[in-house]
Order: structure tokens, then C-alpha cells, then sequence
């Protein structure tokens, strides 16, 4: 029996931890013996969390979906690869003969970023249903960080990075790093990096509605009303030109007058009764903030989704804008990817077509997925009769998740690429699932784009991979033959994903001419990543705004000024739902998994204890939580960590759905946050789910 060590990183979250995986040959095969981090590992320097380990659990898991699968009489039943193809291209295409090509959606969850197979070919096929009905994850997650910046930087990648390794001063909005080792912040052993800040004199400040793990360890923690970050914002912003605290920057600029104008009448005295801060502690972060050596604003998930998700993430732009911290060592800078995303791709477009329903904008071809639920069920011409669902669980992920379990039972037909009967595909009439994640090669395309260091890997499959299996891309490419052979269109020669990644290597800024010579044969050779140094200033170089120069006052976010001002305040006694994220999970992927769920349960309600007496609750107690669209039971924790008036319930449980066929899940269900939050409560600027900030009301059961 032979036993190796292998090397290559984790995709279970956006931190890429290089792992040390040890494997034994046997009679039976390969199998795992131990998942550690590497410490040889350029980037992550031997850190790993929980969830790393768990790779050994997806691959053994006994409920994993490992043939095709086809839906007959209420029963799944195995189907030949090839059956499958003709089958999704048969009942597509003739859906979209009678009813027209918008009659197809299709809905790609968060794991699609994570598996480079499908970021290189799965529009290989989706693009041949030239349908409008696209929808995603972003739209419950990122989407006012990318629309952001394209409208000030030209591109919707283009997204300044916390320089957190060299900060003297990290300003953190509705982010727990802890729990996520970031998000639209590559950043592996944050904990470790954050305690480097404070030892190196350096300042962390928290705003949150929740006293968060990041947050306990914050030199400051300020709670802040949800959906009322803009106001904090805001009052700093205008403290800083108030006070004469801005410093001027080499970068071409355009509009700064304009957004001084504009925000006047937002004074932290006028948007302190909004966000629960006082006006004198808004006014002296903003002095320190200004006062530091170097200093960088960053806002996630709390900012990104509530009704003015994309009016933060403007101002948390404009903060670091005018302190000079933009592009500048210690405070925002871009990435300088080996696999350049930025510079060979256009920078997006956006409102160029709308939803048929309720009209939402459209961002890089891709609809609000809150508009899901509506476009099936509201007939007439265009609305959706089939569905295709890629690595994604809608049904626990977005808003108003019963009553897109309704539409989903009302579909003509549904086709799901995933490895789980799960509360979304127990709805398909046919699944089809990849290869397991340590059983194909991939490369990180998306997360090397947001790291707080320019790093590059490629990563070896270390299982075979099962004979019949397919990987994602060959699934797409099978699933693209069948449909142009039925549909008589010459399908484009494509190639493997690696080879699409050693093309985009070599002719980036570190392949064939450079000095560093960087290609797939190269990434090989170095199997704990390759280092390419620190974050640089490069912002005014990789502008795509049609100026050249970053669009300060976009018109779109100037006007959403208006509708913050007329925002009302929220009704007094009122309680309002956030949403929480823990170091073991990771949305709804993770709960099948005994080392993720062993323990104790984290799917309760957390309540200030004043809000469980005032309503004569008691902690431990089980709760009805009501909201417009649905109600939810769940127990209730009391805890000091929440914010009097404020409850939190983490998204991704909610498993008790008939057929969901995943049972250390359905063991422990929790319940569904996604079940109370509202398909009409939106950022009405971007189209963006607001599943933080929904008024709920809580009795005893």
C-alpha cells in the first residue's frame, strides 16, 4: 500500500487555504487518510479552517448523486449520459419553439466560481438558449460591489482590495472575516493578519448590528441600525469635507465637487437618529480614520444586502477616495492577477434590458434572481417554463424561498447540474452530477482577482477520476452537442479548462513575456503556489471608464440620495431580521457533513434579552418569527451580542422539504431565514435581494 502526499488548494470558501492531503493505494483504490494545511503554501502559510477537512466527507458522503438521474412517475431512476443530453435538448428546445427563447431560465449558484470547469464552459451551452431569464447568486450577495465599479472604475471586477497586511487603520462594515475568511477579500489566517494590524500599532473598528467574532476582537465596535449603514456613511463623508480632512490624490478623478454638493445636508448630527450612532462618535472615527497613515474602508455582506447596498459600497469608495487611501499602499488597492480577468474582458453593461414583471435592471446579462418566482408565475408572453439550475439551492439562498418552491412545481421542465437531491433539485425532472471536487484539476479564476497578495496555483486532481463520471465542463459540452445537433447550428471547437488557463497565463502580465515566465507547466513545478508579491498602485492604468478617470458622482447613485432621505424610520418596538455566517458553513452547502454539524446547534434565533422579556420570552424558548411573506418556528437565544431591536438567523438551513434526500441535514433542519425574507425588498438601484433589515415579528409558539 502507497502512500502520497498531495498539494492544492481548498475551494470551500474564498480564502483558497493550500492544503497537504495524504492518500493510501489499496486493493479498493485510493483513499484519504488526513487533510491538513500546508505550510509550505505561498499564501495561506499552513492555515486551515473546519471546513477544509470536510473535502473527505463530500467525497465519501453515502448521499452524494453519482449517475444521472431522471425523474419518472415521482421516482429517480438512473439514465445513460447520452439519453440525458438528448433529453434536456429535446424538451428545451421544443419549450422554446412555442413559447420562445426567454421561456428557458437558467439560475447559477455561488459553487460555479468555485469549480473553474464551470466558470470556463458552462456558457457553452447556456449561452446557445440566447435567453434573458439569466439569473445568480451575485444578486443575493455582490452585486452593488460590482455595479459600483463599473459605473466609477469602468469594470465590474475592478474592485479595490483591503491592503490588510500593511493598514494602520481597518474599517470594517456588516463583515465577519472570522467566520468567512473573507469575502470579496481573499484573505487566508485573517485572524492572524488582523492581530499583525494591532501589533503594529494599528487600529480595527467594527460596524455591525451583532457584536461578531470579528468584532470581539475590534479595538471598537459600534452597533448600527440595519439597513441604515448609508447614514453612518454618509455622516463620515460629510465630516471629512466638512472638517477639511481629505487629502488629494494623484488619481484623475472626475465629479468630487459634485458629491460634496450632494451630500450638504447629511451631517452626523442629522443621520445619527439613523444609524443609532451618536453624531460626536461619527465625527471622531472620520478624524481618525483621516489621521492614520494609511487607512482602508471595507464593507460585505451587511452592506451588500439591504435596501442601499449600492449607495454603501459608493460611499465606502468615496471614503477611501478622498482620504487618499485609494491605490495606495496600506489602504485600496486592485489586484494584479496572473490570469488577468480585468484586462481581457469588457467591463459589463447594465439596465440594457428588464424584467418582464416587475422591471429590474439587468447587470452583465443577468436578471435579480428575487424576480425568479415572479416570472414563472405570472403568465403571458416570456414567462418561464423551464429551468436549468447550476450548483445552486435557490429555494434555501434567495429571497422568499416558498414561494419559489411553488413556481419550481409548476415548471414544464428542470434540469439540475449538482451533486445533491436538495431542497431546489428534488424539483428537477432530471439531475445530472460532476465529478467531486478532489477529483478534477482547477484553478482559482475568480478569488486570485480578490486576494490581499497577487498569488497563482494550479491544483492536480488527487482521486481518479470514477469511471463514467464527467466532469462539470464535459457535462456542459455534452449538454451543448445535443442541442446544436438538434437544433441544426455549428457548434465552436472548445478545449479542456486547462488548456484555456495555460493560454491565459502565458499571454498575462506574468507569462511568456515576462520574467516570470508564468504557465500551467510552470505551476506544476510548484505545487504549494508561486508568490508574485504584494498589492501595487495600478488603479489609473487599468481604468476602463470611458474618461480614463474614475466617475466620482454617477448619476445613478447621486439620485439614490433622494430615496435615502425619504427613507422612513423603522416603527417603534419593531424588530428587524439580519443574517449571520459561521466559520463551519458556508450558505446552504455544508450541512450534510458530520464534522461541520457535530456540536452545538447554530441555526437558533439570537435575541437581545430585553427583546425576549419584553415579549415574555424565555432563552431556549421556541419561537414563531413572522414577516410578510412567511413564518418560520425556531428556538430562541438570548444574547448580549445582538443589538436591542435586532434578530439573527444564519441562511442555508431549512432541510424538513419532502425529498430532500441528504439525511445528516434533514437530521437537524433549522429553518429556512430565507423563508421570511421578502422577494419585494430590494436595492433599488442594482436589483439586489435586501436580506438583512426585514421587519419580523416574534411570539412564543
Amino acid at each position: 500500500m502507497t502512500k502520497t502526499l498531495h498539494h492544492r488548494a481548498c475551494h470551500l470558501c474564498e480564502a483558497i487555504c493550500g492544503l497537504t492531503i495524504e492518500t493510501e493505494d489499496r486493493d479498493d483504490g485510493r483513499h484519504i487518510l488526513s487533510i491538513k494545511g500546508d505550510a509550505q503554501d505561498s499564501f495561506s502559510r499552513g492555515h486551515i479552517c473546519p471546513k477544509a477537512v470536510a473535502l473527505q466527507d463530500i467525497q465519501n458522503d453515502p448521499d452524494r448523486v453519482r449517475q444521472p438521474l431522471r425523474k419518472v412517475a415521482g421516482q429517480w431512476q438512473p439514465i445513460a449520459w447520452d439519453e440525458a443530453f438528448e433529453l434536456v435538448a429535446e424538451r428545451f428546445a421544443a419549450i422554446q419553439a412555442e413559447h420562445g427563447k426567454n421561456a428557458v431560465a437558467v439560475y447559477q449558484g455561488n459553487p460555479s466560481v468555485h469549480n473553474y470547469g464551470l466558470m470556463t464552459h458552462s456558457n457553452y451551452f447556456l449561452g446557445q438558449l440566447k435567453t434573458r431569464n439569466r439569473f445568480s447568486a451575485t444578486s443575493v450577495d455582490q452585486l452593488p460591489h460590482h455595479l459600483t465599479s463599473y459605473l466609477m472604475y469602468g469594470h465590474g471586477l475592478l474592485l479595490p482590495i483591503p491592503d490588510i497586511d500593511h493598514t494602520q487603520f481597518m474599517l470594517i462594515l456588516g463583515g465577519n472575516p472570522l467566520a468567512s475568511n473573507g469575502s470579496i477579500m481573499t484573505v487566508p489566517d485573517v485572524e492572524k493578519r488582523l492581530k499583525a494590524l494591532k501589533a503594529r500599532g494599528g487600529k480595527l473598528v467594527v460596524v455591525d448590528p451583532r457584536r461578531s467574532e470579528t468584532a470581539a476582537m475590534a479595538d471598537q465596535h459600534l452597533f448600527v441600525r440595519p439597513g441604515n449603514d448609508a447614514a453612518l456613511l454618509l455622516g463620515l463623508l460629510n465630516t471629512l469635507f466638512n472638517e477639511g480632512l481629505t487629502r488629494a490624490s494623484a488619481l484623475p478623478v472626475n465629479g468630487l465637487d459634485q458629491v460634496k454638493e450632494a451630500i450638504a445636508p447629511f451631517t452626523a448630527e442629522a443621520m445619527s437618529g439613523r444609524c443609532g450612532v451618536p453624531a460626536q462618535e461619527i465625527r471622531q472615527l472620520a478624524r481618525d480614520f483621516a489621521a492614520a497613515e494609511s487607512a482602508v474602508c471595507y464593507g460585505r455582506m451587511g452592506v451588500s444586502t439591504q435596501a442601499f447596498g449600492s449607495l454603501c459600497h459608493w460611499l465606502i469608495q468615496l471614503i477611501n477616495l478622498v482620504t487618499g487611501n485609494l491605490d495606495r499602499a496600506g489602504g485600496a488597492l486592485c489586484t494584479s492577477p496572473a490570469l488577468d480577468l480585468v484586462a481581457t474582458t469588457s467591463g459589463g453593461h447594465f439596465n440594457v434590458w428588464q424584467s418582464r414583471v416587475s422591471g429590474l435592471p439587468e447587470y452583465g446579462g443577468e436578471l435579480p434572481v428575487a424576480a425568479l418566482a415572479e416570472e414563472m408565475l405570472t403568465p403571458g408572453e416570456g414567462q418561464i417554463r423551464a429551468l436549468v439550475t447550476v450548483a445552486g439551492n435557490p429555494v434555501l439562498s434567495t429571497p422568499n424561498g416558498r414561494q419559489l418552491e411553488q413556481a419550481l412545481d409548476g415548471l414544464d421542465f428542470m434540469v439540475s447540474v449538482d451533486l445533491y437531491i436538495n431542497e431546489t433539485t428534488r424539483h428537477a425532472d432530471l439531475i445530472l452530477p460532476p465529478t467531486a471536487p478532489l477529483e478534477h484539476d482547477h484553478y482559482d479564476t475568480t478569488f486570485n482577482v480578490f486576494a490581499v497578495r497577487n498569488v497563482t496555483r494550479f491544483n492536480e486532481p488527487v482521486l481518479a477520476k470514477p469511471e463514467g463520471a464527467l466532469d462539470d465542463w464535459e457535462i456542459f459540452v455534452g449538454l451543448a452537442k445535443s442541442f446544436a445537433a438538434r437544433q441544426g447550428t455549428e457548434l465552436k471547437p472548445t478545449m479542456p479548462p486547462a488548456q484555456m488557463i495555460d493560454m491565459g497565463l502565458r499571454f498575462g502580465p506574468y507569462g511568456d513575456k515576462s520574467e516570470h515566465k508564468i504557465s500551467l507547466a510552470t505551476l506544476r513545478e510548484a505545487p504549494h503556489g508561486i508568490d508574485l508579491g504584494p498589492l501595487q498602485p495600478n488603479l489609473a492604468s487599468r481604468l476602463k471608464t470611458e474618461s480614463k478617470a474614475i466617475e466620482a458622482a454617477p448619476e445613478l447613485l447621486v439620485a439614490d440620495l433622494a430615496r435615502f432621505a425619504a427613507e422612513p424610520l423603522p416603527a417603534e418596538g419593531e424588530l428587524v431580521l439580519i443574517g449571520r455566517r459561521h466559520v463551519r458553513s458556508n450558505n446552504s452547502w455544508m450541512h450534510n457533513y458530520q464534522r461541520l454539524v457535530k456540536g452545538k446547534p447554530r441555526h437558533q434565533l439570537l435575541m437581545h434579552p430585553q427583546d425576549m422579556a419584553g415579549r415574555g420570552l424565555a432563552d431556549g424558548q421556541r419561537v414563531r418569527v413572522q414577516s410578510r411573506v412567511g413564518e418560520i418556528e425556531v428556538e430562541a437565544v438570548a444574547s448580549d451580542e445582538m443589538m436591542p431591536g435586532v434578530v439573527s438567523l444564519p441562511h442555508g438551513w431549512g432541510h424538513a422539504r419532502p425529498g430532500v434526500q441528504m439525511g445528516i441535514a434533514s437530521a437537524q433542519p433549522g429553518a429556512s431565514a430565507n423563508d421570511l425574507t421578502d422577494d419585494r425588498q430590494l436595492d433599488a438601484v442594482s436589483g439586489n435581494a435586501a436580506l438583512n433589515g426585514v421587519p419580523v415579528r416574534v411570539q412564543a409558539a
